[in-house]
């Protein structure tokens, strides 16, 4: 830790000792994971886009030509978003996203990512991984790659549902 920076007991003027290790790292995530959301929203203002939608453009990007159902878009999503037809409804609106009935099933509405969105993506795709780089750049690569491990060992333990 640099001098300059401050513990999450520090940020959160926490008087008292934490119950646990693992509580404090949990609210260090939740602190982190905030503080990162932050920051990428406001990175994302100059595009008129947000999180959340940024997040759904790269779904539909990787998706291709076949597009994706609501549900599926929603799994993937980094973040939970409760009412995701309404954040379809406005990068529809937006002119970044196309839906249409499955030609084999009409009962399923799929959604693709058009040419507009695509040039959205292009545009944003340096800045935002320069971006990412320089936020983390103090940090060693291997340091990053025991915190990847140790997130994806939380997720996937048994109290998540792993």
């Amino acid at each position: 830790m640099t001098a300059k920076s401050k513990s999450i007991r520090e940020e959160l003027k926490q008087t008292k000792p934490f119950f646990s290790a693992a509580q404090e790292a949990f609210l260090s995530i939740q602190r982190t994971a905030d503080a990162l959301s932050q920051k990428i929203e406001e990175f994302l203002k100059p595009w008129g886009i947000s999180g959340t939608q940024y997040n759904v453009l790269r779904i539909l990007r990787g998706a291709g030509s076949e597009g994706l159902r609501c549900g599926e878009i929603a799994e993937r999503m980094v973040a939970h978003d409760p009412d995701i037809t309404r954040l379809l409804d406005r990068m529809e609106k937006a002119g970044w996203i196309e839906r249409a009935r499955d030609t084999r099933d009409r009962r399923v509405v799929l959604t693709h990512i058009n040419r507009r969105g695509l040039d959205l993506l292009k545009q944003i795709d340096k800045p935002i991984e320069e971006f990412t780089q320089e936020l983390g750049s103090h940090i060693p690569e291997k340091r990053f790659r025991d915190l990847i491990e140790i997130l994806d060992e939380i997720r996937n333990s048994e109290g998540w549902g792993g």
